[in-house]
């Protein structure tokens, strides 16, 4: 496909193309959620494993110069390349194809699992070995690939762990991260035959031995992209465990999907978004393995495949892009950071949202890239503190976006009697005589509001209690100040 056909295919938050909401999906997260903020081990096991992250992050912080002027550098690297996205992706693209790859343009989710599905058959693999990359769980790849009749591995040990559970991953940096560890002995003894163990060494060891062998059996390796250098045509890849370099290296295909919003202007820029992406990310001062691929194998090399492939994605990504108030939520280098402080998702845990991406950011661009009418629950999933925002790396105003997200939803109501609240409250804000007089009746109410617990109210006073009304209302008070 050529640049011309993937600048025109911007498809609308309801076209077909894009992937369909489940049927429920807002009953389904209401009813998990309500049954994980019961199961309080496993969100005491969350913060746990969370706590020492944030002890870690605030050290690496430490060690920046001034770790906000870090977060200016890294926001204007990515508002540059988003912004000149026409440009910068037309220059990386030929700068990749000069270096023996192939771009391959895939408008949807279906568009990226034909094209993916096309080079497997033309080179008769047979067996896959695939390092962790969210993008494909948003096509939700490796179901169409075993539904072909293809055997595919996640080599990286948090996605192998969660492909043995049969589940996705729980967070987008520590896919595995609410499995305790007795967990994954049991389920390395169930498939793999080994002992048990209480050793994080050990069940590393466990996986590795296991993986050499894929490794070399597979004729096809499956990578993400952490970004694409526009002025090299490289692919810069970001990982701890060495995995994606033995996924990229040792077979003789290498395909690597991404959307087409990772495109960095410079190699320069990765030198802040790099370690900001560890920091932030992981509480790391660089992530242990950093590799930039620029294409396939050249004549007298000893390793690197003999095919480079590079799925470019769009799937609604070009529809955000059009919106100038929903564009810097593009911006979004994938690092986790606002997953990790956001109170919602230590309470009602990855899979709650049944999407691929979780959290805030996950709640700001699943309504645009799934739909806002089967999705906008997820922009109310949020106490609004702002913690998100402050944590994100590149500056994402998240917890402003989903606020907007709430007011579009507001104005595609599909519920009637939705709608006619909406209005209702419209004409009451629009008149401060009415509000006043709305507030006055509420505040000699709440008693009687306590005492008869309705229905609305009766599960949120199930864990609270409601304060005692004020006798004056703040305006009240404001104009009687001294």
């Amino acid at each position: 496909m050529n640049l011309e056909r993937a600048a025109t295919a911007a498809p609308s938050p309801d076209a077909s193309v894009l992937e369909p909401a489940p049927a429920g999906a807002k009953k389904r997260f209401l009813r998990d959620a309500a049954a994980h903020v019961r199961d309080t081990a496993h969100r005491a096991f969350v913060r746990r494993a969370l706590g020492g992250y944030y002890t870690s992050r605030d050290v690496q912080k430490r060690a920046y110069r001034d770790w906000e002027q870090a977060r200016d550098a890294a926001s204007l690297a990515k508002w540059q390349a988003v912004n000149r996205l026409d440009e910068l992706l037309p220059r990386f693209v030929a700068n990749f194809e000069a270096n023996g790859g192939t771009v391959h343009w895939a408008r949807d989710a279906a568009e990226a699992r034909t094209i993916i599905l096309d080079l497997l058959r033309a080179a008769g693999a047979r067996a896959i070995v695939k390092s962790k990359c969210m993008t494909s769980e948003e096509i939700h790849l490796n179901q169409a690939l075993e539904a072909d009749g293809y055997g595919v591995v996640e080599s990286d040990l948090g996605e192998f762990i969660q492909q043995l559970r049969g589940e996705p991953p729980y967070h987008f940096v520590f896919p595995c991260m609410h499995v305790r560890r007795d967990e994954i002995s049991d389920l390395f003894g169930t498939h793999l035959g080994t002992a048990p163990t209480d050793s994080p060494e050990e069940l590393t060891m466990i996986a590795r031995r296991h993986m050499r062998g894929l490794y070399l059996a597979a004729d096809v390796g499956i990578t993400g992209a952490n970004f694409l250098v526009a002025e090299t045509g490289q692919i810069s890849i970001t990982e701890n465990e060495g995995n994606a370099r033995l996924t990229a290296a040792l077979p003789r295909m290498h395909i690597a999907i991404s959307g087409i919003e990772k495109v960095v202007e410079r190699l320069d820029d990765l030198a802040v978004l790099l370690p900001m992406l560890a920091t932030a990310g992981a509480g790391q001062p660089m992530t242990c393995y950093n590799t930039l691929y620029a294409g396939p194998r050249p004549p007298g090399e000893c390793d690197g495949p003999e095919e480079m492939h590079l799925v470019l994605l769009d799937n609604g990504r070009t529809a955000i892009l059009a919106d100038p108030e929903q564009r810097d939520s593009l911006h979004c280098i994938r690092c986790g950071a606002c997953l990790n402080v956001c109170p919602i998702f230590k309470n009602v845990g990855g899979f709650t949202y049944g999407t691929t991406y979780q959290g805030p950011i996950g709640s700001v661009i699943t309504p645009h890239l799934r739909g806002l009418v089967d999705w906008n629950h997820l922009s109310g999933a949020s106490s609004l503190c702002g913690a998100c925002t402050d944590a994100c790396p590149v500056r994402i105003d998240i917890h402003h976006h989903l606020l907007h997200n709430r007011r579009n939803a507001a104005r595609t109501a599909p519920s009637r009697l939705e709608r006619l609240g909406h209005r209702i409250f419209l004409a009451v804000a629009r008149r401060p005589w009415l509000f006043a007089a709305g507030g006055w009746v509420f505040r000699r109410t709440l008693p009687l509001f306590k005492a008869m617990r309705p229905s609305l109210m009766r599960q949120w006073l199930a864990t609270r209690d409601l304060p005692a009304a004020p006798g004056r209302s703040f305006r009240d008070q404001w104009r009687r100040r001294p």
